[in-house]
């Protein structure tokens, strides 16, 4: 989908950069994530109280939030690992929340965007499994029945493979679904009015795939940590 107008990339423009702007406007915007996200905790505990005051406390509650959420289903052996979830719960969301404001470009909606989160989310599940387990967690790849290790462990290969195609081209369709419609209806019928319903419903929609995304990496960090059957 063609954007007319991206205020980051007209910003590069300016600086000289503009070629490399419009080849990879979602490594920019994704960089901006990543300087929101960084500033926001930065001002979020540059003075921890005791007794927090209302920034703090809206902070607070968030990730205490997502990360009972997490323990929930991993057990307090994944408790360790809630940053990198965290992390990457966060910078989805507000990815995606970008693709509602005018003049900005959701990340998300690139494929390579979704693929480089999904790509860390598998190889961290895997990390978390050695981890855990050491040599022994070869054994989640094995199946209950030695003589059907080698079959087993064709299809769990195949299985994890699909994860990654699985958390990153869900993610990827449905922002791109929901930037082709709300751009056809600014098109067709102005800016406000009519795409008005379709941005309300964005708003669900960005928070539901972060937090779809949020909750597989919870079960496949799950499953890694624990013992094979």
């Amino acid at each position: 989908m063609e954007h007319p107008y991206l205020i980051l990339v007209k910003l590069f423009e300016w600086i000289g950069l503009g070629h490399f702007a419009h080849a990879y406007p979602h490594v920019i915007y994704s960089w901006f994530a990543m300087l929101i996200l960084f500033l926001l905790a930065f001002m979020a505990t540059r003075s921890i109280k005791l007794v927090p005051g209302k920034f703090q406390n809206v902070f607070e509650m968030i990730v205490s939030g997502m990360e009972e959420f997490m323990v929930d289903i991993t057990g307090e052996e994944g408790r360790a690992f809630f940053p990198i979830l965290g992390t990457v719960f966060l910078y989805i969301v507000l990815c995606n929340f970008f693709g509602l404001v005018p003049t900005m470009f959701p990340p998300t909606a690139s494929i390579n965007t979704t693929l480089s989160c999904a790509v860390v989310i598998v190889v961290a599940t895997h990390v978390i499994g050695v981890k855990f387990h050491g040599a022994k967690y070869i054994k989640h790849f094995l199946g209950p029945v030695w003589w059907l290790a080698p079959l087993i462990f064709v299809i769990e290969l195949i299985g994890h493979l699909a994860r990654v195609l699985s958390l990153s081209i869900r993610l990827f369709g449905n922002i791109t679904g929901h930037e082709l419609v709300l751009g056809m209806l600014f098109i067709l019928a102005g800016f406000f009015l009519a795409p008005l319903p379709i941005m309300v419903m964005g708003i669900l929609v960005a928070f539901l795939q972060g937090f779809v995304f949020f909750l597989l990496s919870c079960i496949y960090f799950s499953q890694a940590i624990e013992h094979a059957h």
